[in-house]
């Protein structure tokens, strides 16, 4: 049973040995070692902290950019509707003048054709009288070749003129 009954001198040095091990840890060693933990809280605590403000900022951020690219959707659409609207304008503007020049160039070729048409008629006339003046000229001097022939000619002429 020795060595289940304790010894009043081996509890008394060993209580001394505890209390110097324990002053020396309170003196050395608990100081240092509860700064390390404080401070190791401390940079804990502060990262967290930087955590949640990067996190606050992000989420600003987002939000900026989301509002910024609605921002650009709008004004990418205000752009292409005025785009489009240039596009159909110039369109308009272009068949309106080409329909003014068909329109004058289909007027000048009217009076074109229209001139030739009288330049051609009046031809066609002239050729038409000189044809006739050369047939009436062939057949009044086949008729006129016999002087009693004449002479009737113009006793009838003169009775179809009556005086006033």
């Amino acid at each position: 049973m020795d060595l289940v009954s304790p010894n009043p001198g081996l509890i008394f040095w060993t209580a001394i040995t505890f209390l110097i091990l324990l002053f020396i840890l309170k003196k050395y060693a608990w100081k240092p070692i509860l700064k390390a933990v404080n401070d190791r809280e401390n940079s804990i605590e502060s990262a967290l902290l930087r955590a949640e403000a990067v996190r606050e900022e992000m989420s600003r951020l987002t939000s900026e950019n989301e509002s910024l690219l609605k921002q650009a959707r709008a004004e990418r659409d205000t752009i292409l509707a005025e785009a489009t609207k240039v596009k159909n304008q110039i369109i308009a503007d272009a068949k309106e003048a080409a329909q003014k020049e068909g329109a004058r160039q289909l007027e000048i070729a009217r009076i074109e054709i229209n001139n030739q048409k009288a330049i051609a008629m009046a031809d066609v006339k002239n050729q038409v009288a000189a044809l006739s003046l050369d047939i009436a000229e062939k057949v009044l001097r086949k008729q006129f070749e016999d002087q009693k022939k004449q002479d009737e000619l113009v006793r009838d002429l003169l009775k179809d003129v009556k005086l006033s």
